[in-house]
Order: C-alpha cells, then sequence, then structure tokens
C-alpha cells in the first residue's frame, strides 16, 4: 500500500459488509474532511456509490476484481479498480484503487482525432492520386511517356506532402513550396525563378494542387520554353486582395521568351492537354478559385486567385 500510494494511487480497504476500514490519498476532487462515517455514497456521491456497489456484489471470493470508469466535469477521468482479496486475519476484503486516467485518456482521444484525421487526408491524397493517373493516361501516347510523366507529378505530391508533415499537418508556406518545386528541375539556376510579395500560409489541400501547378510550369518552362536560352527569370508573385467584401490571394507566374513562336514555343507545343486541364480546371476547382493560362511568342503567363479562407491562412 505504502508503493502504491507513493505512486499516486488512492487506497480504500472495506470488510465484507462494505464497511470502510482504511482510506488514504484520495482525489482532491472528493475532499474527505468533514465525513464522520466515511461510505461510497457519502464520498463519491449516490450515483458513483451505485455503480460501485454493484461491482462490489460480485466479489464474494477471493481474486475476483472488477473496474470501472468515472468521469468528473469535463476533463477528469478516473478508474475505481475493486479486487477481493483474502486477509490471514478477518476473512475476505475489498481492497479499492482510484487512479486518475484524465492524462492518458486525453492522449488517447488526441490520438483517436490524429488518426481520423490521417486516414481523411490519405483518403484525399489517393484520390488526387488517382485523377492523376487517370489524366496522365488519357493524354500519354506510350507506357514511357506515361511513366515518365507520372513519376514526376508523384515526386511534386510527395515534395509538398513532406512540407505539410513538417509543419505538423498546417500546410506550406508559399516561397518554400515555390523553391521547392522549382529547384529540382534547376539546382544550377535557382537565381532563375525570382518570387515577391505575400508569403502566406497554404492549407494543405491547396499546398499539394498548387504544387502541382507548379511542377506543371517548370518542366515546361525547363523542357519546352527558352527559360535558359534568353537568361531571363521567371516571375512568381503573391498578393493579398479585398475584393466584395472578401480575402483573396493573387498568384502569377510570368514567364519571358524569346519572342520566337519556332519550334515547341508555341500554344501547341507548350500547352499539353493534362498540363492545361491541371492549370486551367483542376487547380482552381480545388482551391475554390480562377485561373487564367495564356501562352504567345513572348511570354507564359499564369493567373491563379482564390479566397484565402478556402485555401490558405
Amino acid at each position: 500500500m505504502p508503493a502504491l500510494i507513493d505512486l499516486g494511487a488512492s487506497i480504500i480497504i472495506q470488510n465484507k459488509g462494505l464497511d470502510y476500514l482504511y482510506f488514504a490519498n484520495l482525489p482532491e476532487v472528493w475532499s474527505p474532511e468533514d465525513i464522520l462515517s466515511p461510505s461510497d455514497a457519502a464520498l463519491f456521491g449516490d450515483e458513483v456509490a451505485d455503480k460501485l456497489l454493484t461491482l462490489k456484489q460480485g466479489m464474494t471470493e477471493s481474486g475476483r476484481k472488477g473496474h470501472i470508469e468515472v468521469t468528473v466535469g469535463s476533463d477528469q477521468i478516473f478508474e475505481f479498480r475493486v479486487q477481493a482479496v483474502e486477509f490471514q486475519s478477518g476473512g475476505l476484503h475489498l481492497v479499492t484503487t482510484i487512479i486518475d486516467r484524465s492524462e492518458e485518456r486525453h492522449r488517447e482521444r488526441l490520438l483517436r482525432a490524429l488518426l481520423r484525421e490521417v486516414s481523411h487526408r490519405s483518403k484525399n491524397l489517393l484520390a488526387i492520386i488517382q485523377s492523376i493517373a487517370m489524366q496522365t493516361a488519357r493524354y500519354s501516347g506510350s507506357l514511357d511517356l506515361f511513366l515518365h510523366k507520372f513519376r514526376g507529378r508523384l515526386y511534386s505530391l510527395s515534395q509538398s506532402q513532406d512540407l505539410i508533415t513538417d509543419s505538423s499537418w498546417r500546410g506550406a508556406y508559399l516561397f518554400d513550396l515555390v523553391r521547392q518545386q522549382t529547384e529540382k528541375y534547376m539546382p544550377d539556376n535557382r537565381h532563375m525563378v525570382k518570387i515577391s510579395g505575400d508569403n502566406v500560409l497554404l492549407s494543405p489541400n491547396a499546398s499539394l494542387h498548387l504544387g502541382l501547378a507548379l511542377h506543371e510550369l517548370v518542366v515546361n518552362a525547363v523542357s519546352h520554353g527558352s527559360l535558359l536560352r534568353n537568361g531571363r527569370p521567371i516571375e512568381i508573385s503573391s498578393t493579398r486582395v479585398n475584393a466584395d467584401g472578401h480575402d483573396y490571394l493573387d498568384i502569377s507566374w510570368d514567364e519571358r521568351l524569346n519572342g520566337s513562336n519556332d519550334g515547341d514555343a508555341t500554344e501547341e507545343g507548350l500547352k499539353a492537354h493534362f498540363g492545361s486541364t491541371v492549370l486551367e480546371r483542376v487547380v482552381p476547382a480545388s482551391v475554390n478559385g480562377k485561373a487564367e493560362y495564356v501562352i504567345s511568342g513572348q511570354v507564359i503567363s499564369y493567373k491563379l486567385r482564390f479566397p484565402l479562407d478556402h485555401g490558405a491562412e
């Protein structure tokens, strides 16, 4: 008993008739100061006493044990563990220990909430991957082309997801997302991407979809554009605006070309079917926004506007 008390447990000893013989270290919520004749009802109230009586009535033999949990207020939870013990002198007695389980149950609730959140976000991520697979297959002329595009888009999602996870699922900051999605394809030309404006914290959903849009744009810039040939940096800006009483985020991508229309530097060459679908339909729909994607001989421009209360903080 001293060891149990040192561990913070409360001890109650009763005889077979449920008379109190000893009690110690009761939780503060049940103060025994003015109680001359201690009993379950006097200490814990009638509701708890009734539950304990039902439990203790079954303790007719040594070794029998049972437990109940009692919630006090909104956040305190106590476990009552009752065991029948045969003393060498005095016959059968009931030993009750009371343990505060509040922190343990609180952690369990948080873990269950986290698991539900992980499950929810995993399903969303799988839905995005399924959509990417279907759209990539639709606009790929061969298996090799499908695998090449699909792997790149999956990598883009995984990179965005790393930022989301590092922030404890809060999302990703826009500037970090831009750097992460562009530096893989231009490791030696980081100066070719310049970003300015408001560095907002994007929601997890917006982080994944905007990351995918950035992936499409930078792959086009490196593979088909004249970015590395003309030496003109890509300019990305982010601006908070208020329109019609609501706060929005305007994001723009401006890529200056060399002014020629030859080769792949045309709308047909650059505005690939799936890239166009992602940029003009999938991404804006996913963040409840609107997008404009323009390609000419002089510029590749992508503009996206979405409400801050939907896609960012």
